[in-house]
This record gives structure tokens, sequence and C-alpha cells, in this order.
């Protein structure tokens, strides 16, 4: 559950003077917080998971069916979230028209590497995944739209980072919980900013199986008409279909899409290089 949500639960259980309004409020939002969480879930789940009596859950997850924020499986009576959450979530995007731009772009990307594309972008100190397109092949990176993923060990984050305004980024580290997920995890501060010089000095980022297991991402930043980052591009691989040869031309790709997005969005002067890919030398003609 959110830090923040969680932390208002508690202050509200503790202070009996709370309103009965805000107090809903509150189990409203934890409510649709743990059904984002899951893909489906019954009342009972959620009753123990909240800590609220199971007549509680349920007339709150009627009342969200009816409004059309929560839906309900005929077969198992199971409760999840609907579109209708998605569709006010990307109207709080900074840049509503981002995806919209960004979309075909990453249709592309999918289709030429045949692997999965993300966009996301910074939400207090992590990212969010608000667009995805799916690899053709069955195994994939799992992920969702909404999902939240680190910003210290995915590739998406560390550019969103290395591209950060210092005095911003220094903030936003402060909240960050260098947490090992694999083994090659960065788990500090000081590996961490060697890791952004390196990420801004080749222009792009990397994430070498740090969060999923037998996963590889490479990815570069988006930028607006101030040169600021808003949101990062990765294409994402299963270790065993990764060519580090090939690295350097899905990075000219990834550079290439974002060139285009940032000048949709405004930017004159994109500050990542051309990233092309080398060439093969031309033998010489034999004399």
């Amino acid at each position: 559950m959110d830090r923040t949500l969680e932390r208002a639960l508690d202050d509200d259980a503790l202070d009996p003077r709370q309103p009965e309004s805000v107090a809903a409020v509150l189990k409203v939002f934890a409510i649709l917080q743990a059904l984002a969480e899951a893909d489906e879930t019954g009342v009972s789940e959620l009753s123990v998971r909240l800590a609220m009596p199971k007549a509680t859950v349920y007339r709150f997850l009627q009342t969200m069916k009816t409004l059309g924020y929560v839906r309900q499986e005929a077969d198992s009576e199971r409760y999840g979230l609907t579109m209708k959450l998605y569709e006010l979530g990307t109207k709080a995007l900074q840049y509503p028209q981002l995806i919209e731009v960004a979309k075909h772009r990453m249709q592309v990307l999918a289709d030429i590497t045949g692997e999965t594309v993300h966009l996301g972008q910074l939400i207090e100190s992590e990212i969010i995944y608000v667009h995805k397109v799916d690899s053709r092949h069955m195994l994939g990176m799992y992920s969702k739209v909404g999902r939240r993923a680190p910003l210290h060990n995915t590739a998406i984050g560390k550019v969103l980072m290395a591209w950060e305004d210092p005095e911003r980024r220094d903030l936003i580290m402060q909240g960050m919980d260098f947490k090992r997920y694999r083994e090659k995890t960065i788990t500090n501060r000081k590996g961490y900013l060697a890791e952004l010089e390196r990420t801004r000095a080749q222009g792009y980022g990397e994430d070498r199986e740090e969060f999923d297991e037998h996963i590889r991402c490479l990815g570069v930043p988006i930028f607006d008409r101030l040169n600021h980052p808003v949101a990062g591009l990765s294409v994402s691989f299963p270790t065993f279909r990764f060519d580090e040869a090939k690295a350097p031309s899905v990075v000219a790709l990834l550079t290439d899409a974002s060139r285009e997005i940032s000048a949709a969005l405004g930017c004159t002067d994109f500050p990542l290089g051309t990233a092309k890919p080398a060439r093969p030398a031309t033998p010489r003609a034999r004399r």
C-alpha cells in the first residue's frame, strides 16, 4: 500500500475525532490501492488485508461498482478495477499528449525489435509505466500500465535521474530506498551516482538483470521544451534474446524515437547524440 495512505489510515485509527466523511474517503482509497496491486481480489481478502469489517468493504465495493470504477466477475464474484480509473489517471499526466505522441513510435520500436517497449514517468521516488507495447514473443518482461518500479535499478529510472537537475535529483534521492532486488542491484547512493554519470556519458541507461531476473533493458530520456527529462523510453529483452553486439542499433532506434517525441513536446535542442550504429568498414579494392 502507498506509504502516505498507510500513514493516513493509521492516523485516522488513532484519532477518534476524525470526521466520519474523511474516514470514509481514506477507506475508499485504501480499497482502490489494494485492488490496484492485484488483478482480482475477494471481499474476505480485502477485509483481512485492510483490517476492515467485511460488511464495510462490501458496501464500499458495491458503491464503486455502481459508479463504474470497480468490476465484479460473474463466476468468481471477485473484484477488480475498471478502465474508468485509467482514464482519470491519464488526465493527471503533466503532459497529457505524451502517450498519444509516443504510442506510434513505440509500436514501431516493438515491431522492429520484437520486444516489449515501455514509457515511464517519475512519480515521487519511483517510476510508473504509463504506456507499453507487448513483445510479439510468448516469453517477455512481465509488466502492466500503472505498475511502479524503482529508480535505482531500471533503465528508465536511471535516465530520468541522470538528466535531472542536480538539486531536484538530491531531493528525489532522499526518498529512495536502495533495496536489493537481484544480485546485480546497486544498493547505495555512491554507486548509484557513479552509474548516473556513466549513463549520461554514454547517452542511454541499462538494466543488467538488476530488477527482474533474466531481463535486460536499454532506455533513453524524453525531453520537453526546456530540455528537461519528462519521461523515459525503454526496450526490454529476456537475457537469452539479448545480443550485446546489436545493442548500439537498439540505442540508435530509441534515440531517434526520443528525438521525434521530444520535438513534438517542444524540444528544439535535443540533448542526446545521434547514436547511429557503426557501419562495417568497406573492404578496400585490391590494386
